[in-house]
């Protein structure tokens, strides 16, 4: 059985190694594709796909929305580009999307989301997905 005490001032040591290690720092990409995911989960958003500089583009609901983050230290600022079913109440739509969004982000990368700028570049008709035209 050893008995003997850890030399003084092991404990300092210890605490300055853990001081030393470094730290962890998330590209901008790694939190654009975070939030493009999380935003992607809602049933009433989708992105863009195809096309050359916006041109051709055509919205797809398996897509995720396009995003891009100002990251500064540990704060962020992000920038969502989306598609939204319609009818849905736009104002409800974005503020939902917006919540979640900063809420995720900040859970699962502990960058702190200090603004959610959302554009609506496209709506796409509930009928069109079902595939179920409407009698007028």
């Amino acid at each position: 059985m050893n008995t003997a005490a850890a030399p003084a001032g092991s404990q300092d040591l210890e605490y300055r190694d853990l001081d030393s290690r470094g730290r962890t720092v998330l590209d901008r990409k790694v939190v654009e594709k975070i939030a493009g995911q999380v935003a992607g989960e809602e049933s009433f958003a989708g992105g863009s796909s195809g096309g050359f500089l916006g041109i051709g583009a055509h919205s797809d609901f398996s897509v995720r929305p396009k995003v891009t983050v100002e990251l500064a230290g540990n704060m962020a600022v992000l920038s969502v580009e989306i598609g939204l079913l319609y009818p849905v109440p736009l104002r409800q739509a974005t503020e939902q999307l917006r919540r979640r969004i900063s809420e995720r982000v900040t859970a699962l990368t502990g960058v702190e989301v200090r603004q959610v700028d959302i554009t609506v570049s496209w709506l796409k008709p509930a009928d069109e997905i079902t595939g179920r035209r409407r009698l007028l």
